[in-house]
C-alpha cells in the first residue's frame, strides 16, 4: 500500500507533469479551435471544443482525485460512495439543462403564438351557416 518516500515523490511529480501536459494541451487546443492560432485556419466547431474540454477536465479530476486524494489505495466501497453522488450530480446537471431548454422553446412558442392575428371574416348573409350564427341571423330577421 505505502511507498517509500522517493516512489511517492516520483509519483506525484509524474502525475503534475501529466496534469501540466493535459492543461497545455487544453489552452492550445481551445485557441486553435477557436481561430486565435494558425491565422484560424485550424477552426472546429463550439460542441468539438466544449467536448474536448470536458473530457480532458474529467481526465484532470480522475488523476487528482486518484493520485492526489489518495483513492486509488481506498476500498472499493468507499470509491463508489464518492463517485456515485458526483455521478448523480452530473446527470441532474444535464437534466436541468434539458428542462431548461425544453422550457424556453415552449414560452417562445407562446410567445410567437401570442403575437399571432386571428383572421376575422364577415358573415356571408346568403350563406347557409347553422349553430349561434344562424340563430342570431333568425333573431335580427324576427326583430327587423
Amino acid at each position: 500500500m505505502g511507498h517509500s518516500y522517493d516512489k511517492s515523490k516520483k509519483i506525484a511529480l509524474k502525475t503534475i507533469l501529466i496534469l501540466g501536459a493535459i492543461t497545455i494541451f487544453e489552452v492550445l487546443f481551445a485557441l486553435t479551435g477557436k481561430g486565435h492560432l494558425f491565422g484560424g485556419k485550424l477552426m472546429m466547431p463550439g460542441i468539438a471544443i466544449a467536448l474536448m474540454m470536458i473530457v480532458l477536465s474529467a481526465t484532470k479530476a480522475y488523476l487528482i482525485i486518484y493520485e492526489f486524494m489518495h483513492m486509488k489505495y481506498e476500498v472499493p466501497a468507499l470509491v463508489r460512495t464518492v463517485l456515485l453522488p458526483t455521478i448523480l450530480l452530473v446527470w441532474a446537471v444535464i437534466a436541468f439543462f434539458y428542462e431548461g431548454n425544453d422550457w424556453q422553446k415552449r414560452r417562445d412558442l407562446i410567445i410567437q403564438k401570442n403575437k399571432e392575428q386571428v383572421q376575422k371574416r364577415d358573415l356571408d348573409q346568403n350563406s347557409d351557416q347553422s349553430g349561434m350564427v344562424k340563430e342570431i341571423k333568425n333573431e335580427d330577421l324576427i326583430q327587423g
